[in-house]
Order: C-alpha cells, then structure tokens, then sequence
C-alpha cells in the first residue's frame, strides 16, 4: 500500500492545455493513478506541442530529434498513464464506459456542450457509474459564457478585473506575468473534488463539481474591498507602493530592489530606527497607523531615499536586525533554486523519460508537506499511448486481438 492519501484513487483524465492538466497533476501527485486519455487524432494534449523542447541535445525551439519532448508536458505529464482514445469515434463508447465504470473521479475541461455531443457528459457517465465525481473546467462555467465562450488566461485576467489591480495609477492594464486565471482554477476543482469525494465516500453517490476559471479569479479580486477604497477616496492602483498599509511596498536600492511590509506599529518604528530615524517614531506624522495612511507619500519617500543608497544586503541586514519584514525581491531563476524551496520539493528538477534530469530546469512540485504521508512524482512525463496495453489489457481485461483491432481502426 503507498504511503500517498490518494493511493488507491482512479482518476479519468480528459483535460488537455494548463488549468485541467495542473488539476490532474496534482492529483497524482497525491497519489492517485491518473489515466491521461489523448486523442490520437490530433497528437494528443495541446501541451505536447508547446515550445520549448527538451531532449538528447538539450533545449530547443523546434523538435530536434523523436525522443523531443515539450518542457511544458515534462512538467503537467508526470505521474500520469497516457492512454489514446479518439472520443470522437462512436467505437470509442465502449472503451469509455470500461474506463470509467470503477473510476473515482473524472476531470474534463471542454468547452461547454462538447461533452454532450459526445456523450461523455455527467448525466452519461454518472449512468455508467453512480459514485464517480464529475468535475468540469471550465472559463465561464458549464452554462457556458459571453461571445465566443473561450476562455484563454488573458481574456478570464481581464474580465476577473485583475488586471486593473496591479500597476500605476495613469497606466494600462497589466497583465500578469503567471497564468494566474489558468492556475487558479485547478486549485479551487481539486478542493471540490475531494470534498465531493469524501462525500460520496459517506453516501456512495457522487456529483459534478462546476467550476469556472473567471469565478474563481474574480472571487479573489472579491476578497480585497475595492468598492470599500473607492468610497473613501483611496486609490485601486497604487503601483509599486500600498500608501493604506504604509510603510508597505517595492523599493528601489543600490544594486535591486526589496520588498517591505510594515504597516503595524511595531514594525513601522522598527523602519524608522533601522533608518537611523528614531526621533520620528514620535513624530504626530508617522507615530500611529492612521497618520502614517495620512501621510504615506512622506514616509516613502524618507525610506526611498535611504534603501536607494545602499545595497539590498546591506538594507535587508538592517531591516532584519529591527525585526521588520523585508526581502529581495528576486527574479523567477533565482527563486526556484531557493534551497528551502528545494529541500521541501516544493520545486523539483525536470526529469525527461529517456535523458534523465534536465540541466538547469526545474518545476513544481506539490507544495504540501504531510507528516503521515507522502506527496511527490515518482515517474516521469509518458509518451503519447505509452501505457495502452498496460491500461486496456492489465487494467480493463482486453486481449491482444481487442488492442490491435481497436488500434488498427484508429479508435486507440
């Protein structure tokens, strides 16, 4: 028995790009066996085709060689079987029922509609398997939405607001850097389709878990009170600084810049004293939180003018040493090498199937640590089909004449 909590679990995996791949990913990092089902058709998940490339002679733009595969499925593919299966084909039918009869989970992230036409929707396969949850992802949720009704990361960022939170006040939009509206998502369906599962766990009835990638980032936007700001006059966008928590923000120094977080009193006067101005902790400007808000634009300017003529060690070691919480503000390389972040897993090596360990790549692991379990990746990305015969005859019980057959007539 694995020491993992979803050992044991079968997860269908029809998803295919980011928001339904990572959903799935994390699955089966908790240990659940995720059955990646692609279409062959089409050269399976989307993702496969995603520059760059990872192979024998390292990274590339462009497929250098067949053992070539996307650093985009090296990272989402992991601990997953990859079976083919063309849903489009009518002799596909059974073959999805027989992989969804014993299942526990489906995750599915068509548009809407889709799985009807193909009669892979919830009521079907609730039919083939009562206790099974159902979980859709979707951009604007399963009654599907305005215009066209597809959902890239940068339409759900600038539907959800969000892109109007970040940056100067007279700018642009900005759209954010991470695929916030693709990875938020996943995070709130795999949260449902555990609560769904301990539930039919209790009632042996499973349900559909709908969630829709705008509700989930515009349900974050929620959580800060914009309305709340405007009312009284304060700004939505205040760019690198936060002038209702003063002092609180991004500031420049010598050599970068750092990140500081100080809006209580103890940890304003600490500012104060690290930059050799104890005197003003007193001062009717900057002595309570309200007067600090009041005056934000003073006492940002005052630490500006102090972090921007020393280094950020210099400044951090300062700030640290008052008890203020301070730090680099680093770039994404130098992140993900983070020791701490190393030595829990939370990021871990890419591993190609055929190379071994790419040089210089890492990638998520499962964030969460346990201390009577395990989570983590023991197999690295599978190629297209890889576990057919593994899955169609060790798992469902077909023969090798079943397999040639259903692969000869382009089902598989």
């Amino acid at each position: 028995m694995s020491d993992q909590p979803l050992a044991g679990r079968t997860v269908v995996d029809l998803t295919t790009a980011l928001a339904g791949p990572y959903a799935t990913l994390l699955l089966a990092g908790l240990g659940a066996t995720v059955i990646k089902v692609e279409n062959p058709a089409t050269g399976g998940d989307s993702s496969r085709n995603n520059a760059p490339y990872a192979g024998g002679d390292g990274l590339s733009l462009s497929r250098q060689g067949p053992d070539d595969m996307s650093v985009s499925m090296l990272a989402r593919g992991r601990n997953k079987l990859s079976v083919t299966l063309n849903l489009k084909d009518e002799r596909s039918h059974r073959v999805f029922a027989d992989l969804v009869r014993d299942a526990d989970i489906l995750v599915e992230n068509y548009s809407p509609g889709v799985t009807g036409r193909l009669g892979i929707d919830y009521a079907a396969v609730h039919a083939l398997n009562p206790r099974l949850v159902y979980t859709s992802i979707t951009g604007f949720g399963s009654q599907g939405g305005p215009g066209s009704g597809k959902a890239m990361d940068s339409i759900i960022q600038a539907l959800s607001g969000v892109m109007l939170t970040a940056g100067e006040p007279d700018e642009g939009p900005v759209r954010f850097g991470l695929p916030v509206g693709d990875m938020l998502a996943p995070l709130f369906a795999v949260v449902g389709t555990l609560s769904a599962l301990m539930q039919a766990d209790q009632s042996g009835e499973g349900q559909h878990v709908d969630v829709s990638m705008l509700g989930a980032l515009t349900s974050l936007v929620a959580c800060e009170p914009f309305d709340a700001f405007a009312a009284v006059g304060m700004e939505q966008r205040t760019g690198a600084m936060v002038p209702r928590l003063a002092p609180f923000g991004i500031l420049p120094t010598a050599d970068g810049h750092l990140a500081l977080s100080a809006p209580t009193d103890a940890f304003a006067h600490g500012v104060l004293r690290a930059i050799g101005r104890p005197d003003l902790t007193e001062d009717t400007r900057f002595h309570t939180r309200d007067q600090r808000v009041r005056n934000a634009d003073e006492i940002h300017a005052l630490i500006r003018e102090w972090t921007s003529a020393r280094t950020t060690e210099e400044a951090l070691r300062l700030f640290t040493a008052e008890g203020v919480p301070a730090a680099e503000v680093r770039d994404p390389r130098d992140a993900v090498r983070d020791p701490l972040v190393r030595a829990r897993e939370e990021v871990v090596p890419v591993i190609h199937p055929v190379h071994g360990t790419v040089e210089g790549l890492a990638t998520t692991g499962i964030p969460i640590r346990f201390s009577a379990a395990r989570a983590g990746f023991d197999r690295p990305a599978p190629a297209l089909g890889e576990h057919n015969d593994e899955v169609y005859r060790n798992k469902l019980g077909y023969s090798a004449d079943d397999i040639a057959e259903l692969a000869a007539a382009s089902v598989i």
